[in-house]
């Protein structure tokens, strides 16, 4: 047995009490507080989202604690009871992964990775974790993104992605040969993405059977479905199981087309493999049609018969904030999609940008995850384009749905998150949820933080509003206030700006900027979407072209003044702002610009410094399309708004953190700024984390970031310090000059 296998417990064994022990004294370090802090959020169990069973009675979600005290995270894959909340532990190796329903029941088969590499396919009983699992088969290297479905006679096609090597086989970096010498060269980008220098290995997707033998479960040898294509799927560097789907009557998957430059176009295609057995050596491969649509696709679904595929696709083809339109085809009689609420002028009816789908179980509706007004909404619609004739119908709207799958016959269990908890598990009726525009119909299975409210926060703390533009529009901006707000009191104000600029500040769960963390201690939150947000209508989303540093920054000013005139609560004597990627530019833009002078501190994470150094980024269409063009072609555009046109008015204290790894906006650009504000005799402080992206992930970096961002905005407008004084680990990353 391996180390793996071992760690499946029995409910009845010393192990599982040592676990349930491990995992209840865990959850009691995060609630030993009466304050929510950096620690705390950080500590506190984050729950994957639920898989459901067949018949809608037990789904599997994995929870991830970590511990401050052990400087280790704790990993668990737990089965729930959907009928009243309750769980129980199936596994706490942190080598599993991928659980999956084995069709009707609890029968379930999952991924177990080995020291060597490869991956191992288990199968087991969800209502017996301590049972000794059957080995199904094995593949030579690490895989994942499993997906699975009957095709007939007690056998199941599967599907799981990998990397390939050139020669098609599947890659395994554990036994890859070291090269004696680290060049690197190329001939065409990318170089780089993301975080990652681009080598030659791809990612592909292979298929297989699983079938039933007198020894248990036979794995068919997997097929690689891209091999010789020159494609690759899922498209890096975030493309996951909304990049592909199967059904009993075969493969789809989303591809960038690779004729094209794939640093200036996001252009992908739908593709699709006829399967009737999933052993078929060499499957023909159909292009969807999309007439006018030549953008980015993504989430390509079946119906549960096989017969229709519904995806979503964007118009431009190097916009990556286009607006996603749904579209669907019959796929066994026609290679062309149709879009639904297509209209004569190409704009589309519906003024939402979906970006996730799913047919239920008739096949006669399909689920659509939206942004809608800084919540991430789902809705209902036919799923016959023909009958789509009203706009979608709302069926969930709180918070920030994250996934949704059927539960039983004719509901869905939707996973969501908030400002206020990071996840939870409901249960919702499509069709009383219709009825009643989402105000009912919708159950809460489980709550992981109960709100937080053992730490005194509650909804009533959270607020909204919308004031005018610089223009014909209007800006929402949401409130957060602390747990111990007392009317007649003033507090200091935290002016938060969102990144993207093509993103939102929505009601949805972060840990990197958790709105709660900030007003705990003792801010009053408020988080502008100004042009540019998503979530809004695609008008104001695309409202940022050739305006980064115009409208939204006009739309804070009148954000500020707004505050100034209606806000009575807050001492706007005593404001910081902050920002990161574009909230970061906006913060080195502010800085240039009169607003600066309004604030006692600002605080750049990841930001950009200079706008005419931003072909050392890696996916050049972003900048090509906000900046209406090339570097060379359209020079004055991308001066414009350039943060270090204004540098010689800098003189806000400014904390810059920049990490090494952020490959989107390099480290040149902290630096420089930072540089600057030291050569101004500004007061500044850099922060950087070598092993750290565009985002700060890893617990202990985080805490530092914290503490980092805390201390710089909290001194400088008179609240205590987060950090404590004989901190000597924390205090111990100033590598140069004083402590501040």
């Amino acid at each position: 047995m391996t180390t793996a296998k071992a760690m499946l417990l029995t409910m009845r064994s010393p192990l599982l009490l040592v676990a349930c022990l491990s995992t209840a004294i865990a959850n009691a370090a995060y609630t030993n507080s009466s304050q929510f802090t950096p620690e705390v959020m950080l500590s506190a169990p984050r729950r994957g989202t639920a898989v459901p069973n067949a018949d809608g009675t037990l789904a599997f979600y994995t929870v991830a604690t970590y511990s401050f005290a052990k400087h280790s995270n704790a990993h668990e894959l737990r089965v729930m009871n959907l009928s009243n909340g309750s769980s129980w532990l199936f596994s706490n190796s942190s080598a599993v992964s991928n659980a999956n329903w084995l069709g009707d029941g609890s029968k379930v088969i999952w991924f177990e990775s080995e020291d060597d590499g490869s991956t191992n396919f288990l199968v087991g009983d969800a209502t017996a974790p301590g049972a000794e699992p059957i080995l199904a088969g094995s593949v030579p290297g690490p895989v994942d993104n499993l997906k699975m479905v009957s095709i007939g006679n007690g056998t199941l096609g599967i599907a799981f992605t990998g990397q390939a090597s050139p020669n098609g086989t599947l890659y395994n970096p554990e036994l890859a040969k070291t090269p004696r010498s680290t060049g690197m060269a190329y001939t065409k980008i990318f170089v780089r993405h993301w975080d990652t220098y681009l080598t030659p290995e791809r990612n592909s997707i292979w298929y297989a059977t699983l079938s039933t033998s007198s020894n248990g479960y036979v794995l068919s040898e997997p097929i690689n479905a891209l091999n010789g294509t020159g494609l690759e799927s899922p498209v890096p560097p975030f493309g996951s199981t909304d990049n592909f789907d199967i059904s009993a009557k075969g493969l789809a998957f989303v591809a960038k087309d690779p004729t094209l430059n794939q640093a200036t176009t996001t252009k992908s295609d739908v593709y699709y493999i006829p399967l009737k057995t999933f052993t078929e050596s060499s499957p023909k491969l159909q292009l969807i049609e999309t007439p006018g649509l030549e953008g980015a696709s993504v989430s390509p679904v079946f119906s549960p018969s096989g017969l229709s595929l519904a995806f979503l696709r964007m118009k431009d083809i190097a916009y990556e904030s286009d607006k996603n339109r749904i579209l669907a085809v019959d796929i066994t009689n026609s290679s062309t999609a149709t879009e639904f609420y297509a209209t004569s002028d190409g704009i589309g009816a519906w003024d939402r940008s979906p970006g996730a789908l799913l047919y239920s179980q008739d096949s006669k509706t399909l689920y659509a995850q939206a942004e809608d007004y800084a919540r991430v909404r789902l809705f209902a619609l036919p799923s016959d384009p023909s009958l789509a004739k009203d706009l979608p119908s709302l069926i969930y709207k709180d918070g920030g749905v994250s996934d949704f799958r059927p539960l039983g016959k004719d509901k869905l269990l939707v996973s969501s998150t908030s400002f206020l908890d990071n996840s939870v598990f409901s249960s919702v009726d499509p069709k009383v949820a219709v009825a009643s525009n989402a105000s009912s119909g919708i159950d809460v299975i489980s709550s992981n933080l109960n709100s937080l409210k053992s730490y005194g926060l509650s909804r009533s703390s959270i607020s909204e509003f919308y004031y005018q533009g610089d223009g014909d529009y209007l800006v929402h901006a949401w409130i957060i206030k602390p747990s111990f707000f007392v009317e007649n009191k003033t507090y200091p104000l935290a002016f938060y700006v969102h990144g993207g600029p093509q993103g939102a500040t929505e009601d949805v769960w972060s840990t990197r900027w958790n709105m709660a963390v900030f007003a705990e201690q003792g801010y009053i939150v408020v988080a502008f979407n100004p042009t540019g947000s998503t979530g809004f209508g695609q008008n104001l989303t695309d409202g940022i072209q050739n305006q980064w540093g115009g409208r939204p920054y006009n739309d804070l000013v009148k954000g500020w003044e707004y505050i100034e005139s209606n806000l009575n609560y807050v001492d706007t004597d005593r404001a910081i702002a902050l920002g990161a990627s574009y909230g970061g530019y906006m913060m080195n833009w502010i800085q240039g610009n009169p607003l600066g002078r309004k604030f006692k501190a600002l605080f750049t994470h990841d930001g950009c410094f200079s706008t005419l150094a931003q072909y050392s980024s890696e996916e050049l269409w972003f900048m090509q399309h906000d900046f209406n063009g090339t570097l060379w072609d359209n020079f004055d555009n991308y001066a414009r708004w350039n943060p270090a046109n204004h540098t010689n008015v800098w003189s806000t204290p400014h904390l810059i953190v920049h990490n090494e790894l952020d490959y989107r906006l390099p480290i040149s650009e902290g630096l420089a700024a930072f540089n600057v504000l030291q050569a101004r005799g500004v007061e500044s402080k850099f922060l950087s984390f070598p092993d750290e992206n565009h985002w700060v992930l890893k617990q202990e970096n985080s805490l530092v970031w914290h503490k980092t961002v805390l201390d710089w905005l909290n001194e400088h407008v008179g609240l205590p310090l987060y950090s404590s004084p004989d901190d000597v680990e924390y205090r111990s990353t100033l590598m140069n000059g004083p402590w501040i």
